[in-house]
C-alpha cells in the first residue's frame, strides 16, 4: 500500500496542479492557502498534524475546504485524521482520494469523498499519473464544497 506510479504527480502535474489553478480561477470561491502536510510513519506524529491543520483552518477562519491525499492505505490514516479534525471545526470538508478498496479507517467526517479511482477496477494500474486530480475531479469536489457551504448557511 502507498504511492504506485499511477497516484504518482509528475513536476509538470505540480505545475499545473488543476485543484489550485481552477479553484484560483473560480471567482465565487476565495482561495486563502494551501498547506502541505507530510504523512509521518508514527501515528502519534500523524495525530499531531491533522490536530494542528484544524487548528490553522479555524485560525484562518475559512469556510470550508479541499482536502487531497495522494496515494492510499497509510496515508489513508492521516486524510481521516485530518477530515475528522476538520469536521470538529464545523468546517465542511470535500476529500480527493483514491479509495477504491475503501479506506483502512475511517470516521463520521468522511462523507464527501470524490474517488481518483479512473480505471474503476479499484486497483493500481501503473499509468504514471492516472489516478492524480483532474480539472473533472476539481469541478465536481468544487460543486460538492459549495452545496455542503449552502446546506450551511441556510
Amino acid at each position: 500500500m502507498g504511492v504506485g506510479p499511477s497516484m504518482k504527480e509528475t513536476t509538470l502535474h505540480h505545475f499545473r496542479d488543476p485543484l489550485i489553478e481552477i479553484t484560483r480561477q473560480d471567482e465565487s470561491i476565495d482561495l486563502v492557502g494551501v498547506a502541505i502536510i507530510g504523512s509521518p510513519q508514527d501515528n502519534s506524529q500523524k495525530f499531531y498534524g491533522a490536530e494542528r491543520l484544524g487548528v490553522l483552518a479555524d485560525a484562518l477562519d475559512v469556510d470550508g475546504i479541499l482536502i487531497y491525499a495522494e496515494g492510499y492505505g497509510n496515508q489513508h490514516i492521516d486524510f481521516a485524521a485530518h477530515m475528522e479534525e476538520l469536521g470538529k471545526q464545523n468546517i465542511p470538508v470535500v476529500g480527493l482520494t483514491f479509495s477504491a478498496d475503501g479506506f483502512v479507517v475511517e470516521n463520521e467526517y468522511m462523507v464527501n469523498i470524490i474517488d481518483l479511482d479512473k480505471s474503476g477496477e479499484a486497483k493500481e494500474t501503473e499509468i504514471v499519473g492516472e489516478n492524480t486530480v483532474s480539472a473533472v475531479d476539481t469541478v465536481r469536489a468544487l460543486r460538492l464544497l459549495k452545496k455542503c457551504l449552502e446546506a450551511q448557511f441556510k
